[in-house]
């Protein structure tokens, strides 16, 4: 049986990112991202570091899980998965990656490639059926529709 052919998006800007390039990262990222202002540098670069951020967050998987690359003098992990949950746990907590995200769209507002002329709904502007006292979305109600 033969399938129908189905067009393809040629888009580069259409995916998630599983991995970045230090350029990207600098570029993109950095700017964004708080960083220590005393304490111990890292070990390995940042931009390492979002990348395993960026693979647990493609995949899923468990953080212990990661596979991180060994150290070519000692053969043990290069970072502990811990240091890289803290550096995922703080950028989450003081909104860099929300930063990060607004600027990447502002960006692509202004080079004119954000299109908004197709909105998909992915059900969070859903209200629950069952038991929702509130909606975290505002000037959304719901009470009940009253049919006259």
């Amino acid at each position: 049986m033969l399938m129908p052919k189905t067009k393809q998006s040629n888009t580069p800007y259409n995916h998630l990112p599983v991995r970045v390039s230090e350029q990207m990262f600098d570029r993109y990222f950095l700017p964004f991202l708080s960083l220590p202002q005393r304490g111990p540098v890292p070990k390995i670069p940042l931009v390492k570091i979002f990348n395993y951020i960026l693979y647990q967050l493609h995949t899923g998987c468990q953080w212990y899980e990661l596979p991180i690359a060994a150290d070519s003098k000692t053969g043990k992990p290069e970072i502990s998965f811990t240091s890289i949950w803290k550096w995922f746990d703080r950028w989450s907590k003081d909104r860099s990656f929300e930063v990060a995200f607004i600027n990447s769209v502002r960006e692509l507002r202004d080079r004119k490639k954000l299109k908004l002329k197709r909105l998909h709904g992915d059900g969070s502007n859903i209200v629950a059926k069952k038991g929702a006292k509130e909606s975290d979305i505002l000037a959304t109600n719901i009470r009940k529709v009253v049919r006259l």
